[in-house]
């Protein structure tokens, strides 16, 4: 039976049927209406055809992430994670340069695919709704971006400027992991996206602020190799 056309898209591009069907099955599970593709052309054509809310690619084959994600982010902008059994670095970093917002190895675990999934859902819902809101919350962690201020489980958070600068990139970008770059070129510039060391500074002193166990974090998680994310 065809799902409801009401429900949101999501396309599947995958070159085997088999991976193909396990997304398909665990996504159809999540009220989502799945749309499938098994190359470069038919990801392309099934994305301008039906115009997906995400979309879940694995590269690998016919599938050329890189080239797929730079094509599609020349005038999509619904989320694409990335999934692919390719582990090292300069992969992750590349697909996310190109545009991705996420990157999972394979073999992936479906329920943690499934939940970041959901996390770049609620994060374009929230991208169309009530622009004006000057606020933005992810899970106890709020910031206030017309009075600027930063809030942990209601409790205001003093932070210097640079802080609140990376706070807020973080908290704009959550659930979407950020490479050392992006980050610097975000916050500092694009004199200093080489000075990783900075970075490690000012996350540590964002855990010590705002999660209850710094050695442990529950929000800014380290991506080794690549660079950060806060989790949404």
């Amino acid at each position: 039976m065809t799902a409801p056309a009401a429900l949101p898209v999501i396309l599947v591009a995958a070159p085997e049927p088999r991976t193909r069907k396990v997304l398909r099955t665990a996504l159809a599970g999540q009220q989502m209406r799945v749309v499938e593709a098994a190359t470069g052309p038919e990801t392309l054509s099934q994305a301008e055809k039906y115009n997906p809310v995400l979309m879940v690619i694995e590269a690998g084959g016919q599938l050329d992430g890189v080239q797929l994600t730079t094509s599609l982010r020349e005038w999509s902008a619904a989320p694409i994670i990335i999934v692919s059994a390719l582990s090292e670095e300069h992969d992750k970093v590349a697909v996310l340069d190109a545009g991705a917002n996420d990157y999972v190895t394979k073999p992936f675990v479906t329920s943690e695919l499934l939940a970041r999934v959901r996390v770049w859902l609620r994060q374009s819902r929230s991208a169309e709704g009530d622009g004006a809101s000057s606020t933005l919350d992810v899970g106890d962690l709020c910031i206030d971006f017309e009075k600027r201020l930063a809030f942990v489980s209601g409790r205001e958070v003093r932070l210097t400027p640079t802080q609140y600068k990376l706070f807020g990139t973080m908290m704009r970008m959550a659930g979407r992991v950020l490479t050392h770059e992006q980050i610097l070129f975000a916050v500092w510039g694009p004199a200093y996206t080489k000075e990783t060391q900075y970075l490690r500074v000012y996350i540590g002193q964002l855990r010590q602020k705002f999660e209850k166990d710094p050695a442990n974090p529950k929000y800014f998680l380290t991506e080794p190799g690549i660079g950060y994310r806060l989790r949404g």
